[in-house]
């Protein structure tokens, strides 16, 4: 194993191979993220956190042991059968089942959060709260199933060093674990921001789809979309905080001149009573 390792770190295209996986790991592990942050907060408080680390702790795991059987996860690009000359494999197969199950995600979450009234189907959960912590890790197993692959079939086409893979994997997932909990707490405390979250899995589940259907979207105009979109949202939020802080400032004014004007009767009627006595 060692001999392996010590000639990549004199390596200067190793260490070059490492970042830009490492980055592109990440950038990967944002999707699984903001679903994992989506999903725990429809749990109660007690049971976020946990659910958080137990998701993110799947995801490491699922993507180290896709590492460990790496020559049987490069098999799942052959294809397996045609519909009308377009070949799909498995992994084709597993990105669309994904990208399905992110879309139904989302979409049901977009309904409850845009539908003000509540329709009285058994069927809808608007007002629920899940309670089942394990109803929600079972959700995320799947998402993380899904992301896994796609983060580890895009580090074999990255680097042929499974040193290197792991050590990205291992930046990656320390970096989910230590943004979590913020993430997760902005998204909280931000209902629009929540609306821009299922929109971005919207997108990336429908990217996921492209992908298994052979159509591929370069990764960094995703990126670059949701990048500019949040930049959208930062100035948004921004002009709220803005307007916020004027309208507590026009309040305050507005309690000092009448706290002043209460002054000056009180004043003027001490002075009336005076010159009556």
């Amino acid at each position: 194993m060692l001999d392996s390792i010590l000639p990549l770190l004199s390596d200067p295209a190793a260490w070059a191979a490492l970042v830009t996986l490492v980055v592109m790991e990440v950038v990967l592990g944002i999707d699984n993220l903001i679903f994992i942050s989506i999903l725990s907060n429809k749990l109660p408080p007690e049971h976020r956190q946990r659910v958080r680390r137990i998701g993110i702790g799947l995801a490491l795991i699922m993507r180290l042991a896709l590492l460990s059987i790496i020559a049987w996860l490069v098999g799942l690009v052959q294809p397996v059968f045609s519909v009308f000359g377009n070949d799909f494999s498995w992994k084709d197969l597993i990105l669309i089942a994904g990208g399905l199950f992110l879309i139904w995600k989302a979409t049901k979450e977009i309904h409850h959060t845009v539908d003000p009234t509540p329709s009285h189907n058994v069927l809808d959960k608007k007002d629920v709260v899940i309670s089942n912590a394990g109803a929600a890790i079972f959700q995320i197993i799947l998402l993380d199933l899904v992301f896994s692959i796609d983060s580890i079939l895009t580090a074999v086409g990255m680097t042929e060093h499974l040193p290197i893979m792991v050590v990205a994997v291992l930046a990656a997932v320390t970096v989910m674990l230590l943004a979590a909990d913020p993430l997760a707490d902005f998204i909280n405390k931000n209902p629009t921001v929540v609306m821009l979250a299922l929109g971005f899995l919207l997108m990336i589940g429908l990217v996921l789809i492209a992908d298994g259907f052979g159509f591929h979207v370069p990764k960094g105009y995703i990126y670059a979309a949701m990048a500019f979109s949040a930049g959208v949202e930062a100035l948004n939020m921004l002009g709220r905080k803005s307007a916020s802080k004027k309208e507590l400032a026009e309040a305050a004014r507005i309690q000092a001149d009448q706290a002043e004007a209460r002054a000056r009767q009180a004043e003027a009627e001490a002075a009336s009573e005076r010159s009556g006595a």
